[in-house]
């Protein structure tokens, strides 16, 4: 596995890769790395000849109260990670490399970054369609992978690469979970003994939802009200709602189609997403 942190080397090694026909697999993360990211290189791994890992801690998708000082660093065990999951390359630029002086030009992600998380976080898609697209021009992979827990993010990446015409698959691998059900998350270190106890109760909340759906409830208000009187646990919840799987419209009336429960809580300080998908029987 090398360790790459300028643009120029890290072009310099992928260049005879591409050249011999090899398949480029591609994982951008912010590091202090988990399962969830294990998942991902794993799938990588097995789908492509080599895997690009990007370690970068990107400040343009942070809002000025976030959390982008104490965001957790930890490179030796994300190396280790990586070198275990199978990746080939580790790409760690510097915040310059990205952003040098002058940089002026962003990516515009639209309607799709508007609801649900992007209410709440003004500006956090344009930084990530931003960092992604020029990752994507950086690495030029045949295919990228994305955790579903992140929902939204994916549906917004995978409408940029349509769009832009970037030459890539967007791969989504499912969420990962502790064996209690919670979902694997860079942020879940902030969380206490009580205040993990507590954020269980939202996977328990849209496993009732799922549920429910399961059994044949399709009336989206009476979904949504299940998934929320199981959430009891936590501080607050920031939004809880039921959206198409394509737009992130919120569905009212019936769920008549693909569509995903997305919930953003705090327990204590810390805040957490999860979401499940509900998908009609044919």
């Amino acid at each position: 596995m090398r360790v790459v942190r300028t643009i120029a080397d890290l072009r310099a090694l992928l260049r005879p890769l591409r050249k011999e026909g090899k398949r480029i697999g591609f994982v951008p993360t912010m590091g202090f790395l988990h399962e969830g990211h294990a998942s991902l290189v794993r799938q990588s791994a097995a789908r492509c000849d080599d895997t690009v890992v990007s370690i970068f801690v990107n400040p343009t998708q942070f809002g000025p109260s976030e959390d982008l000082a104490n965001y957790p660093r930890d490179l030796e065990r994300d190396q280790n990670l990586c070198l275990e999951a199978g990746a080939t390359v580790i790409f760690l630029p510097e915040i310059g490399e990205i952003y040098p002086t002058g940089f002026q030009t962003h990516v515009e992600p639209g309607r799709l970054a508007d609801p649900l998380c992007g209410r709440y976080r003004p500006g956090h898609f344009r930084g990530v369609t931003t960092v992604v697209a020029k990752l994507f021009s950086i690495v030029q992979p045949d295919l990228a992978f994305f955790g579903q827990k992140d929902f939204q993010q994916t549906v917004v990446i995978r409408r940029m690469a349509r769009d832009l015409n970037l030459p890539v698959d967007v791969v989504v691998v499912p969420t990962v979970r502790e064996a209690d059900g919670l979902a694997l998350s860079s942020r879940n270190a902030y969380l206490d003994e009580d205040a993990r106890r507590r954020a269980l109760c939202l996977h328990k909340g849209l496993l009732a939802a799922s549920a429910a759906f399961a059994a044949g409830e399709r009336e989206a208000v009476r979904l949504l009200e299940i998934a929320r009187g199981a959430m009891v646990g936590v501080d607050s919840i920031q939004y809880l709602e039921l959206v198409d799987t394509q737009n992130l419209e919120a569905i009212q009336g019936k769920v008549d189609r693909s569509s995903v429960i997305c919930v953003a809580a705090y327990v204590g300080s810390t805040r957490l997403i999860d979401n499940v998908m509900l998908v009609p029987p044919h």
